[in-house]
């Protein structure tokens, strides 16, 4: 493949250099939105599936494992009980996104929430158990999820935040 030709095959899903700078640019769009709103625009997700029927977004603030930096990603959310339930889709990516690693060492964290303000949660993986039942209702939530998971060779995980 030469400097300037198309590869030799089309990236998988969403697995693109120039989609994932677009989505990372518009991440941080949603996120200033969001904030400057108080969720009043961007917390809701009205893109592929979402398009017909929008799905609630949330701000998740999580600390850098290496840096100790703080970031703010938006995430797709479903309520569960008094639990938050997201997903680490990545858009059907190889690799888990950032912020589920980020999780994993400091599950401690805050999420932002439209009409709700910050609140304090505790991240951690939902069981095998846990993710068989809250993966059906994530899909009816929002149908991509389940394209994602079929474009990719790991388990898309599922991030349950509970209240403390």
């Amino acid at each position: 493949m030469g400097r300037f030709s198309l590869p030799d095959e089309a990236p998988k899903g969403l697995d693109s250099p120039v989609t994932t700078v677009a989505m990372k640019y518009m991440a941080r769009a949603q996120t200033e939105v969001f904030k400057l709103t108080g969720g009043r625009v961007g917390s809701r997700w009205r893109v592929g599936a979402g398009f017909r029927k929008p799905v609630p977004t949330l701000l998740l603030e999580h600390r850098g494992r290496k840096s100790g930096n703080i970031y703010t990603t938006p995430l797709l959310y479903m309520e569960s009980g008094d639990d938050l339930v997201i997903v680490g889709s990545q858009g059907g990516l190889p690799r888990h996104p950032q912020w589920f690693s980020n999780l994993k060492a400091h599950p401690e964290t805050f999420v932002r929430l439209k009409g709700r303000g910050v609140l304090p949660v505790m991240a951690r993986v939902a069981s095998s158990a846990e993710r068989a039942e809250l993966w059906p209702r994530l899909v009816n939530l929002y149908a991509d999820f389940a394209k994602y998971q079929a474009w990719t060779d790991r388990e898309i995980p599922v991030v349950v935040l509970s209240p403390r």
